[in-house]
């Protein structure tokens, strides 16, 4: 496979991914921000958090499908991923509660199985982020020896 269509499977993969969380979020927004509430982490933020990540996801969605803005929108990918992983690891080894937030197909995972998935796309985004920049750079070069 060439370099441009493992980019394409690595952005549709992410853009799947944020889509159905996002509209999963914002389609279920009481419940979704009853449980960010019960979360030992985010209570106090959790009215903001319940519209500010599904707007980030979706956000992060547009950036990934426009061209000139995948590599911003896979560093965001890549940042909210390790967000996600970092909150996932801290519930299931500091916290005295854990509630389920996540919505539709997510939430049948355990927080072990979700960790681990995250961890994937955290790697899956890098991998996006790597192969990126590499033709970027290469343009860059370019262009400042006058090729």
């Amino acid at each position: 496979m060439t370099r441009k269509t493992i980019l394409g499977i690595i952005s549709a993969l992410l853009v799947l991914l944020f889509a159905y969380a996002g509209l999963s979020k914002l389609l279920d927004y009481n419940t979704f921000k009853f449980q960010l509430g019960r979360s030992p982490y985010v209570t106090g933020i959790a009215g903001f958090v319940a519209w500010a990540l599904p707007v980030c996801e979706i956000i992060i969605v547009l950036l990934l499908i426009i061209q000139r803005t995948r590599l911003l929108g896979l560093y965001a990918s890549f940042f909210l991923m390790l967000l996600f992983t970092g909150y996932i690891y801290a519930m299931l080894h500091f916290s005295y509660y854990i509630p389920c937030s996540c919505g539709g197909i997510l939430s049948k995972m355990s927080w072990s199985q979700h960790l681990v998935f995250n961890v994937v796309f955290v790697f899956i985004a890098l991998a996006g982020i790597l192969l990126e920049e590499k033709p970027l750079k290469s343009k860059i070069l370019m262009h400042q020896t006058g090729m």
